[in-house]
């Protein structure tokens, strides 16, 4: 499917959300921050986040809660709130997963702990579980960052890494 004439571009940095329609592009770089993409198949609409870290740290509860997309937890949160203002239920939404990329060699000191590119990885992976979506389709993980493009009108999602295949899509429909 080609792109509209009238067709926006956005580009998300780490902590940005967006959530359009189908006239949108929605790009973003990724290292060991993770993007989620949502795609209504139907109504054409969905989005994308990128989060740098799982959750908040320490956060006060006497103080009003803005949500914040630097965090999984909150980006997942901003998400529902998109699908319920558009009278649609998160089952219906394709989830693909991205990033998590190991940008730096562990030292020998962490080495027997998580990096945070796995942390974001195991989170988000679990968050989409636990809200009732279903992932379709992920490339999690490795050593290089990655370049992700969701077109909202088609629901494909194109990957560049870097290395000898410069562009693919991750299980595009």
């Amino acid at each position: 499917m080609d792109a509209p004439n009238d067709a926006i571009d956005i580009f998300l940095q780490p902590g940005d959300f967006y959530f359009g329609d189908e006239k949108t592009r929605i790009r973003t770089l990724l290292g060991s921050c993770v993007a989620i993409t949502l795609w209504h198949p139907r109504l054409h609409i969905g989005g994308m986040c990128h989060y740098m870290l799982p959750r908040r740290p320490h956060r006060r509860t006497d103080a009003p809660l803005a949500l914040d997309g630097r965090y999984a937890e909150d980006a997942i949160k901003m998400f529902l709130g998109e699908i319920l203002q558009a009278r649609t239920r998160a089952a219906e939404y394709q989830v693909k997963l991205f990033g998590g990329g190991r940008m730096f060699a562990p030292s020998l000191r962490h080495a027997r702990h998580p990096s945070i590119s796995e942390t974001n990885v195991d989170y988000g992976r679990a968050a989409i579980a636990q809200c009732g979506f279903t992932s379709v389709a992920e490339d999690l993980g490795g050593d290089s960052h990655r370049n992700v493009i969701l077109d909202l009108w088609s629901g494909n999602v194109w990957v560049r890494k870097p290395g000898p295949s410069h562009l693919r899509t991750a299980a595009n429909g």
